[in-house]
């Protein structure tokens, strides 16, 4: 799929920690030019993100992130269960976060969020035709849902209280999709 000039050949792999979400471990590669080199992996089973916005406001979720040692608001989001769909966790996590169900859900994209280091991927879709109902996070979980317009989006993240990527890829995508739509409407209005 890419230049396999640059491929690393896996010679080894030494588990250093298995835990409850991620495990880490230490690969020996072959490099391009037939010297070796170690890689610090973690392995992580995925996650979906969602996109949710509510009479043009976006759902946020605010969390008490420990790597972060302070609240983070974010999208609602989750990591996958083993075998999981992620089209079907991120229906799920929608639900158990923020209470709102769907009508329509669509992947926007699936990227990767640390590719040096870690095989993490996030699936980020976008939910339509929301219902609101009951929230049930997981016993884990304290969080608060905040409805917030397009100018608190941006203000919190000038303040840093929105700074995750995923989080940030869904702002960047709800302006450009307002963007169209004010092309649209001027181009309408002509």
């Amino acid at each position: 799929m890419g230049n396999e000039r640059l491929d690393e050949k896996t010679i080894s792999t030494e588990p250093i920690f298995e835990g409850k979400v991620i495990s880490l471990q230490i690969d020996t590669v072959e490099l391009p030019d037939g010297s070796q080199a170690t890689r610090e992996i973690i392995k992580h089973p995925g996650a979906v993100a969602v996109v949710a916005i509510v009479k043009d406001r976006l759902l946020l979720v605010d969390q008490y992130r420990q790597a972060m040692g302070r609240p983070e608001l974010e999208i609602p989001a989750g990591k996958l269960e083993k075998g999981e769909d992620p089209l079907e966790a991120a229906k799920r996590e929608l639900q158990e976060e923020t209470g709102y169900t769907c009508g329509k859900i669509t992947l926007l994209h699936s990227f990767y969020t640390s590719p040096g280091f870690a095989d993490e991927i996030i699936h980020l879709y976008l939910a339509e035709e929301l219902t609101a109902g009951a929230m049930s996070p997981d016993e884990d979980e304290f969080l608060e849902i905040i409805e917030a317009t397009y100018d608190e989006v941006q203000r919190y993240i000038s303040e840093g209280r929105i700074s995750d990527a995923k989080t940030l890829l869904a702002f960047y995508y709800w302006q450009l999709k307002r963007l169209q739509e004010q092309s649209r409407n001027a181009a309408a209005v002509e």
